[in-house]
């Protein structure tokens, strides 16, 4: 029996078939090759056509097809990640009315700090156990009042993996993990906020249906299948956040787990079992893929929006090197990067910053002294020491790392990066044969019942590398750290 696993990201489109028997991946491709453009009509909107991503889907899915051989007759079931808090709006015919505005927009900021204050910092805190902040909500409010007749039109609201489903199923539907992203979801009732969609003045009908994360969502309508390549038997049983998905790929299920990935964007996520949040909503908390009300699992996570993007930017600024070069360049400087700090922040406004756009600085330059590796190290360095910034916070509300897992992927590649992680969060790293269209594959064969249980899953994921702690140089990597932060906090200060 095969599954597919469809990751849905705003640099690409994977997809993964994977043999549900052995776990073991059997193709897997992405597509566009080069990053997907993002629509930036003004400085910090973020916008994708969500026709692309079903244009890019296909084409990644038939080079699957293609690479494995496989009789499309032995797929059972499809598995969606995609990329959190954007915002999808169709009117009655399921046509997009506009493109959607994505997770690392920032325009909607003071949208949600007005609800924040208005609505009451304890009754968001207990109920949505986040600001509105930045979230779908407060973007939706945004195209109300700034897009009316847009607004006039819509039908349905959705989120970028409930749009691949109705694609898929021709049915509008979503789940309650994505409620909950998109500060939709009351956890002290079980219910869709009332109190959000009155403040905002959305009409509930504009909600999707609820169905479960794991389970039959939907079949492949007959239009899908012919645009696909596929039959009409196949069931659509599982959809996640890229993140709660990220998590799900590394088996991190249970308290006390953390799973963390770097791509465009950095994310630590650590699961609870407690009602938990950061007072300051720094950090975000929303229902984990296995939340039910009656099982509290929640997922607190950390994002840094400057991560692989800050990589990429640097990579372009030095003559479009190979990564692997720019790794060994930088290897050849110390810890600190002989002075050079760099704050990442350069991708819109940053959560961890109580959602303040200071953008990125580089910082201690010196012409006679410096070079392009020192800035390749700084920029590396600093990514990981946001990581660090957040897990601070993580701590004070009880989300303690010891060991982080990730897919051997992204930055995660860069062995100045992790090791720099574990250097100062004194955490183990673990790297792991998977990502997230891997990771969706899972769990469709979860939702549609492969698997007698949520372990038998992971039968092929295996673990790759381990990076422990650097003890004999633990003083540099926090001297380095200090220094990297004074700065951040000169920066809120001004």
């Amino acid at each position: 029996m095969l599954l597919l696993g469809f990751d849905i990201g705003s640099s690409s489109v994977k997809v993964s078939l994977i043999d549900g028997e052995t776990g073991q991946n059997k193709a897997s491709a992405f597509y566009p090759k080069q990053e997907m453009p993002i629509i930036a009509v003004k400085q910090g909107w973020a916008e994708q056509n969500p026709e692309d991503w079903w244009t890019h889907l296909k084409a990644a899915l038939q080079e699957v097809l293609s690479i494995s051989a496989v009789q499309v007759s032995d797929i059972k079931a499809i598995g969606i990640s995609y990329q959190m808090h954007g915002l999808v709006i169709v009117d009655k015919n399921h046509t997009v009315l506009r493109p959607s505005i994505i997770w690392c927009d920032s325009r909607a900021t003071g949208i949600g700090a007005q609800a924040f204050n208005e609505i009451g910092r304890e009754q968001c805190l207990s109920t949505l156990l986040n600001t509105p902040g930045n979230f779908t909500a407060s973007k939706l409010k945004w195209i109300q009042q700034n897009e009316p007749e847009v607004y006039a039109k819509i039908h349905k609201i959705m989120l970028p993996g409930d749009y691949i489903a109705m694609k898929l199923t021709g049915e509008i539907t979503t789940t309650i993990s994505g409620l909950s992203e998109g500060m939709f979801w009351n956890f002290a009732t079980a219910t869709p906020s009332e109190t959000l969609l009155q403040y905002y003045g959305f009409d509930s009908s504009l909600l999707a249906r609820i169905v479960p994360t794991f389970g039959i969502q939907g079949y492949l309508n007959k239009q899908a299948a012919e645009e696909l390549g596929l039959h009409t038997n196949i069931t659509v049983s599982y959809r996640a956040g890229d993140q709660p998905n990220n998590a799900l790929s590394l088996n991190v299920l249970e308290p006390g787990e953390i799973a963390t990935t770097a791509g465009t964007s950095g994310i630590v996520y650590g699961v609870s079992e407690q009602i938990t949040y950061d007072p300051l909503s720094r950090v975000n908390t929303f229902a984990h893929v296995n939340y039910t009300p009656n099982h509290i699992r929640l997922g607190v996570l950390l994002c840094i929006n400057g991560t692989g993007i800050l990589n990429s930017w640097i990579r372009k600024l030095v003559g479009n090197i190979p990564y692997e070069t720019m790794n060994n360049m930088a290897s050849k400087i110390a810890i600190g990067s002989d002075g050079v700090s760099i704050i990442p922040f350069g991708n819109g406004a940053e959560r961890v910053l109580q959602d303040t756009n200071v953008q990125a600085h580089i910082h201690n330059i010196s012409f006679t002294t410096h070079s392009q590796a020192h800035i390749i190290r700084a920029a590396q360095e600093g990514i990981a020491f946001s990581f660090q910034y957040g897990m601070e916070i993580m701590k004070q509300i009880g989300i303690h790392p010891t060991t982080i897992k990730a897919g051997k992927a992204n930055m995660f590649l860069s062995p100045i990066f992790r090791e720099t992680i574990a250097g100062i969060s004194g955490a183990t790293i673990e790297l792991y044969n998977t990502d997230g269209s891997i990771g969706a594959a899972r769990g469709a064969g979860i939702g549609c019942g492969l698997y007698s249980s949520t372990n038998e899953a992971f039968k092929g994921l295996t673990k790759l590398e381990e990076i422990n702690p650097d003890v004999q140089n633990k003083t540099a990597y926090i001297d380095a750290y200090e220094r990297w932060k004074k700065h951040v906090e000169q920066i809120l200060n001004t």
